[in-house]
């Protein structure tokens, strides 16, 4: 396969440039990206279908990867909770070399065929769960070993990488392929493949909890009221669907824990639900 992640930078004697410079070649590497991502919405609506099946019928969503790709999975994962209000266990990120490896690179741990499959094991992992791959050159071991493990059990597989016709691809049921070329840095797949990975992964999990219900209109009707400025925020949205003023609007918010728990108490004697 041609991995165009690894290809020669579009610019030379990027050390001798100006800092403007600098930032404007990067803006305008950058500026390519969403169209590359737009290229792949096909396959990223597929496997959002797949993974809202899949868990409106219990399942989970799990990413796997190394590197930047594992921590991007980490990433999106990790803000599920606070934004939808759902269980930590409902969209799980594993990174190749465990937690450790989220800040301080694990060496060779990418390099494991095996162990990919060994962490997904540790959740009891089963048929009704989707595993994603993440990985921008789309060769990484830790990744296919995965997505091949996971397919001998029959469980549903999809990927996020940034070659064409990769190995990671071709083990994955529904992959997604967003090509976005050589890198500013040759082979930096942190920046232009990085960012796209982390536009589909926004894509695919704030799309699945649409379709869940985790979203009222377009507010976050089930996040964590965890710092104050989520508060203020989760009181006016009782304000906007209530009619109540700010003090009783806070008072209800406070009294039920999230803003969807609150109105419907609220609607509750209007005969109606949010």
């Amino acid at each position: 396969m041609e991995r165009t992640t690894e290809k020669d930078s579009n610019y030379t004697g990027l050390d001798k440039m100006s800092l403007h410079e600098l930032l404007l070649n990067i803006s305008n590497e950058d500026k390519t990206v969403p169209n590359a991502v737009e290229k792949a919405l096909p396959q990223i609506e597929a496997l959002a279908a797949l993974v809202t099946d899949k868990m409106r019928n219990g399942g989970r969503l799990f990413y796997i990867g190394a590197g930047t790709s594992g921590r991007l999975g980490v990433v999106d994962a990790s803000e599920c909770p606070p934004t939808f209000g759902v269980p930590f266990d409902w969209v799980v990120g594993i990174i190749a070399g465990g937690d450790t490896a989220i800040r301080k690179a694990v060496e060779f741990a990418e390099d494991d065929t095996e162990q990919a499959w060994k962490d997904l094991k540790a959740f009891d992992i089963n048929s009704n769960d989707v595993v994603v791959g993440i990985a921008a050159s789309g060769t990484t071991p830790y990744v296919i070993g995965g997505l091949k493990a996971a397919n001998q059990q029959g469980i549903a597989t999809g990927c996020i990488v940034c070659n064409s016709g990769s190995p990671v691809a071709a083990e994955a049921h529904y992959p997604v392929e967003v090509v976005t070329g050589p890198e500013f840095i040759t082979g930096s797949t942190r920046m232009k493949a990085g960012t796209a990975q982390k536009l589909v992964l926004n894509m695919l999990s704030t799309s699945v909890m649409i379709q869940l219900g985790r979203v009222k209109g377009n507010k976050m009707v089930d996040m964590q009221l965890s710092n104050n400025k989520l508060v203020d925020r989760g009181t006016h949205m009782v304000m906007a669907e209530t009619g109540l003023d700010k003090a009783t609007a806070a008072k209800l918010l406070k009294e039920h824990g999230s803003v969807r728990a609150a109105v419907n108490e609220y609607l509750l004697q209007q005969g109606d639900r949010l």
